[in-house]
C-alpha cells in the first residue's frame, strides 16, 4: 500500500488493524514506527488510532508510552479507558487501574465490560474486598453483571478476596451461557483455599453438561490437591490429564506436583520429578522445593536448591530467606549467621514486608514495628492483651527465623510487632468485619511460623474466623487450627 501511493493511502482502520497485529508480535519494534507515520498522514489526533496505540503499548508493557498517549488525547472515549485500566491491571498496578476507573466515570465516559472487567482484575489482585464489591455494584446497576466476561472476573474478584461462597453466589446466577472460563474461575478460587472436594464437584458437574476441561481447569485441580497436602492425588490427575484427556501438562502443573510430593517428605523423589520433567526448572520450582525441604528440615537439599534459584537470578532475594528459615528449622544457626553477612556482602535486599487490612475502603498498610498508625498506642495495647492471653493457652514464641545470638527480649518485640499482627490488631479494634464475618488480611510475604501460630491461638481466644493472603495461598484460622495443615 504504501509503495503505490497514488491508488490507495492508509486510513484509520488501516492503522487499527495493523496495531492489533502487532500487539501479536514478539517486539514492539513497529509500534514506534507506526505512530511516526501516524504524524506524517495526520492520523495521530484519531480517537480510533489513538485508542489503538494505547491498546498496543498497554499488551506489549509499555505503560509508560500507553500513558503518554493517553494524557496527550482530548477526546477520551470507553475504548480507550478500557485499554488503560486493563493494561494497568495486567501489569500490576492496580490502584492506578482503579484511579483510572473512577476519572473514567466521573467524565461521564460509559462503562463497558472491558473496563468493568478489567477493574475488578485490579482490585482482585490487590485483594480490596470493598471496591470489588463496589464495582459489582456498578455492573448490577449497569446491567453489566452478567456479561460472562465480568461474571469471570466477578468470581475471581471474590475468589482472591476469600469470599468462595460470595463468588459461588455470582456463578449460580449464570443459568445459562456458563463457559469454560467461569468454571474455571470458580474452581479456581476453591482450589486456592485447598478445597479439593468442591473442584472436583464443579469440574464433574461441568463434564456432565458437555464441556471438555483445559489445562487451565487441571490446574485448579491440581493445585487444590497440593494445597491439601495430597502428593498421590495430585499425581494420579496429573496422568489423567496426559492419558484419559491428551492434554499436555505445562510447567505449572508438574509445579503442583513437585510441591505436593515435597510437601510428603520425598524430596529427593520431588527433585527427580523437576529434573526429569520436560521443561527446563525455572524459579518457581526451585522455590518450593526449597520451601519443602524447611517444612521438613533438609537442610542439605535445601543448600542445593537456593544455588539453582541464584543460577536464575542472583539476586533473589527469596533463595537467601528461604534458605535461612530451612538452616533454623534445623538449628544451624552459624549458617543462618553466615548466609545474612552474605547477603550484605552482596547488597542483597530482603523485599519489605508489609501488611494491609480494609475498612471500610480505606487500606490501612503496616510494617514491622511500625508506629506511623494514629491509633499506634491502641494497637499495641491490643497486641499486648492479646499476648497475656494467648500465653495462658500455651503460645511460646517460634525463634526459627530469628538469629540465636540475639536477647530474648528483642526477639520477642521483633517477632510481636510482625506487619501482620499490627494488622490484625488494628481490624480487631476496627470492628472491620460484622459478628460472624471473618477478618481478612494480606501480605505480600510469606506469614511468618510464629504469626502462623498466634493466629492460630487469637483465632480461638477472639472468637473470630481470620482469613490471611499471603504470597503462597490463603489461610483459613478458626477455633485454634489453620486450613493449610500448617503447611505453605
Amino acid at each position: 500500500m504504501l509503495r503505490h501511493p497514488t491508488k490507495t493511502l492508509p486510513n484509520a482502520h488501516t492503522f487499527a488493524t495493523l496495531l492489533k497485529t502487532c500487539a501479536s508480535l514478539p517486539s514492539n519494534s513497529l509500534g514506534p514506527q507506526l505512530q511516526s507515520l501516524s504524524f506524517k498522514l495526520s492520523f495521530s489526533d484519531n480517537r480510533f488510532v489513538r485508542s489503538a496505540f494505547v491498546s498496543l503499548y498497554c499488551k506489549t508493557r509499555d505503560l509508560d508510552s500507553a500513558q503518554k498517549m493517553f494524557n496527550e488525547m482530548s477526546d477520551r472515549d470507553e475504548v480507550c479507558f478500557a485499554a488503560v485500566i486493563n493494561g494497568l491491571a495486567l501489569n500490576k498496578r492496580p490502584i492506578e487501574a482503579l484511579r483510572c476507573f473512577v476519572e473514567m466515570r466521573r467524565q461521564n465516559v460509559s462503562s463497558t465490560f472491558h473496563s468493568v472487567s478489567g477493574v475488578l482484575r485490579a482490585v482482585s489482585n490487590a485483594a480490596i474486598l470493598e471496591q470489588c464489591r463496589v464495582v459489582h455494584g456498578h455492573a448490577l446497576v449497569t446491567g453489566l453483571d452478567l456479561n460472562v466476561y465480568v461474571g469471570t472476573a466477578l468470581i475471581g474478584g471474590y475468589g482472591k478476596c476469600g469470599l468462595v461462597e460470595e463468588a459461588r453466589r455470582v456463578f449460580d446466577e449464570f443459568e445459562i451461557g456458563l463457559n469454560l472460563a467461569v468454571w474455571n474461575a470458580m474452581m479456581a478460587g476453591y482450589a486456592q483455599q485447598g478445597r479439593k472436594d468442591d473442584v472436583l464437584e464443579l469440574f464433574r458437574s461441568m463434564e456432565s453438561r458437555g464441556i471438555e476441561p483445559d489445562e487451565y481447569s487441571f490446574l485448579a485441580i491440581l493445585t487444590a490437591f497440593y494445597n491439601a497436602g495430597m502428593a498421590m492425588e495430585t499425581e494420579m490427575w496429573l496422568n489423567k490429564m496426559k492419558t484419559r484427556y491428551k492434554l499436555e501438562p505445562r510447567i505449572e502443573h508438574y509445579t503442583c506436583l513437585v510441591g505436593a510430593i515435597g510437601r510428603a517428605g520425598r524430596i529427593e523423589e520431588a527433585e527427580r520429578v523437576a529434573l526429569t520433567m520436560p521443561y527446563k526448572p525455572d524459579a518457581a520450582v526451585w522455590r518450593v522445593l526449597l520451601t519443602s525441604c524447611g517444612s521438613n528440615a533438609n537442610a542439605d537439599i535445601g543448600w542445593r536448591m537456593s544455588e539453582k534459584l541464584l543460577e536464575i537470578d542472583s539476586e533473589d532475594d527469596s533463595a537467601y530467606v528461604i534458605l535461612a528459615n530451612v538452616f533454623a528449622s534445623a538449628g544451624r544457626w552459624d549458617e543462618v549467621k553466615k548466609l545474612w553477612k552474605t547477603m550484605r556482602e552482596k547488597g542483597v535486599r530482603k523485599e519489605v514486608g508489609r501488611s494491609w487490612v480494609e475498612v471500610r475502603g480505606d487500606v490501612h498498610v503496616f510494617f514491622a514495628g511500625d508506629r506511623r498508625h494514629a491509633r499506634k498506642d491502641e494497637i499495641y495495647a491490643k497486641l499486648t492483651y492479646l499476648k497475656e492471653e494467648i500465653e495462658k493457652l500455651g503460645y511460646v514464641p517460634n525463634w526459627d527465623e530469628m538469629l540465636h545470638e540475639l536477647e530474648e527480649k528483642e526477639k520477642g518485640d521483633m517477632l510481636w510487632y510482625h506487619s501482620e499482627k499490627l494488622a490484625l490488631a488494628f481490624g480487631l479494634l476496627s470492628g472491620v468485619t460484622p459478628l460472624g464475618k471473618p477478618l481478612r488480611i494480606i501480605k505480600n510475604l510469606r506469614i511468618c511460623k510464629d504469626c502462623h501460630e498466634v493466629f492460630k491461638y487469637i483465632s480461638t481466644v477472639e472468637e473470630k474466623e481470620i482469613i490471611v493472603r499471603d504470597v503462597h495461598r490463603y489461610h483459613r484460622f478458626l477455633n485454634g487450627s489453620c486450613n493449610c495443615g500448617d503447611f505453605w
